[in-house]
């Protein structure tokens, strides 16, 4: 019988590629791509860090100074940027791939994974750090759901879809994986 590991192992057609991860806040983007990224031995970027680092502020302090469309100018930047760079995997911000434009620059240059949960997951989820400027001092339950609604017709639009369910990353890591694999065969 073939061990896990032999049934995984990457297919090489996956680093000729950058593997994006898109899909809603507290689903697991940063935490699956890191593990995805170990298993692809390939460099792992968080288009938020990345942000965070050409603002030289957090995420939730450019939203407080600047507002969502001038944070959306940046990552828009910052998305070009990294997209333009060797193959790797990258998580992006949630509301990411719901811009036209990032959208389309991922359909050209990259393999798009969707990551998706159930509510109550991204709720217990996204309850656990208050770095969420969407959900400051606002109700999460009714914030995520609208989020999902308006932005599941641009997730949809990802190459893979991948239901991740409670449990390790490093299991929706090897789902994406697999799913992989198929894709580029």
């Amino acid at each position: 019988m073939a061990r896990t590991s032999d049934k995984l192992h990457p297919d090489a057609a996956l680093n000729d590629k950058t593997i994006v991860l898109v899909g809603i806040m507290g689903v697991g983007k940063t935490t699956v791509g890191r593990r995805l990224a170990s298993l692809l031995k390939m460099p792992f970027f968080d288009a938020d860090a990345e942000i965070e680092l050409a603002a030289g502020m957090p995420v939730a302090e450019f939203f407080e100074r600047y507002g969502e469309k001038e944070f959306r100018k940046g990552e828009r930047r910052v998305m070009s940027r990294l997209l333009d760079q060797a193959p790797h995997v990258l998580a992006t911000g949630g509301g990411a791939f719901a811009d036209e434009m990032i959208r389309s620059l991922i359909q050209k240059k990259a393999i798009s994974v969707w990551l998706q949960a159930d509510l109550k997951v991204l709720i217990e989820r996204t309850s656990r750090r208050d770095t969420r400027p969407l959900l400051k001092d606002k109700n999460p339950a009714e914030v995520l759901t609208r989020l999902l609604e308006e932005r599941t017709p641009f997730y949809e639009q990802a190459d893979i879809h991948i239901a991740c369910k409670e449990g390790p990353h490093m299991r929706t890591a090897e789902k994406i994986l697999q799913s992989l694999n198929n894709f580029v065969h």
